[in-house]
Order: C-alpha cells, then sequence, then structure tokens
C-alpha cells in the first residue's frame, strides 16, 4: 500500500492519497467497495473519500439513474451502497502496487490487451492523441473520428467508442445536450486520472 500512496501523491496531497490508497488497495481485490468497508478501512465516516474518488473517477457509484454513464451515476453515501472501480484504474493501481508510480501508458496498454483489442499500439496512440485535443476534459465524437481517420481506424469507429466507454477511459457527457447541438456531435468526458503522471498524456 505504500507503494499505492507514493502513486497517488504525484496527484492528491499526502493525507489524502494515504486514505485513498487503502480504499484502492481493497476495492482492486474484487473490483469495487461497499461504504461501510470504506468507513471500517478508514476507521471514520468515507464521504469524503468517496467524493475524492468519484471526482477524479477512481470510484463510481454502482448506483445510476439510467443507463450508467459516470455523471448518471447515483453518489449516494450511506450504507448498502458500493463503489466500482473502472478497469482501467484497476490497471493503474496494480502498476503501482510494483512501482510506485502512476502510469497511464501502461495501464492503457493492459486494460486493451486484457479485452483482446488486436490494435494495442494504436490504441495507446489515439488515446494520447483524444487527451491532446480535450477541452476542459471532453472531447466530440466527431474528433475522435477524426483521430480514428488519421490512424486507420475508421472502419472500427463504433466498436472502439464502446470499448474506450467499456474499460473506463472515458463516458458520454450526458448534461452537454446543448453543447453536443452546438458542435453536432456527442460529446465525451476522459478519465482524469489517466491524464496524471504520464508527459504524453
Amino acid at each position: 500500500m505504500d507503494n499505492i500512496e507514493k502513486a497517488l501523491t504525484s496527484f492528491l496531497q499526502r493525507s489524502d492519497a494515504h486514505k485513498m490508497a487503502m480504499l484502492l488497495a481493497e476495492a482492486t481485490k474484487t473490483g469495487d467497495i461497499s461504504y461501510e468497508v470504506a468507513k471500517a478501512i478508514l476507521d471514520e465516516d468515507p464521504e469524503d473519500m468517496l467524493i475524492l474518488g468519484y471526482s477524479w473517477r477512481l470510484l463510481l457509484p454502482i448506483r445510476a439513474a439510467k443507463a450508467g454513464d459516470w455523471e448518471d451515476r447515483m453518489l449516494v453515501l450511506r450504507p448498502g451502497e458500493r463503489y466500482q472501480m473502472p478497469n482501467v484504474v484497476r490497471h493503474l493501481v496494480a502498476e503501482a502496487v510494483t512501482t510506485g508510480t502512476w502510469n497511464p501508458e501502461k495501464a492503457i496498454l493492459e486494460v486493451f490487451r486484457s479485452i483482446g483489442e488486436p490494435d494495442i499500439d494504436k490504441m495507446l496512440v489515439l488515446v494520447e492523441r483524444m487527451a491532446s485535443e480535450l477541452k476542459g476534459r471532453r472531447i466530440t465524437g466527431v474528433k475522435i473520428k477524426e483521430i480514428c481517420k488519421e490512424l486507420a481506424l475508421d472502419d472500427r469507429v463504433d466498436p472502439l467508442l464502446s470499448e474506450l466507454k467499456a474499460v473506463g477511459i472515458m463516458s458520454h457527457k450526458l448534461t452537454s445536450l446543448t453543447e453536443a447541438s452546438r458542435a453536432g456531435s456527442p460529446i465525451y468526458e476522459f478519465n482524469p486520472s489517466l491524464l496524471i503522471g504520464n508527459e504524453q498524456l
């Protein structure tokens, strides 16, 4: 856990990194954590840490109002609730355990390898290019399609959008309907935890 804490200090205050490391170490075992377990681990009410985890998209409430997109998740802070770790975050934490570093590049490669993605090297470039085009952690579907075309992945755009969402790299930004209408394209939110600790991202 010391290594996870060390990795988290690259973007969290030390006291928060210590608490978050305890939650992530537990959550990575099964992919989620309950409110009760979080409270027992921290020996205090876990609200602040669960809110922090949600803001960095490290832990997402399982309860959702509709589709399950990140902002559709209902952050209810009480006993009986569970909070899920996106797959790419599990890989971030696994790497942190061994190296003490927060390494988005390695996590992206590993999460795509784990789902049998045939163009793993292109996926890393795709995600890096997406990160370079973000405006306030957001990117349009049109821009993603443009990047896919540059990488000769334009015949796989829809499956790739599904993969990027499934592994926790991005999610639909549902409240940006006016913005989406103006852009003529869906808006996606990029996972902020992938923007840390790697100069390329």
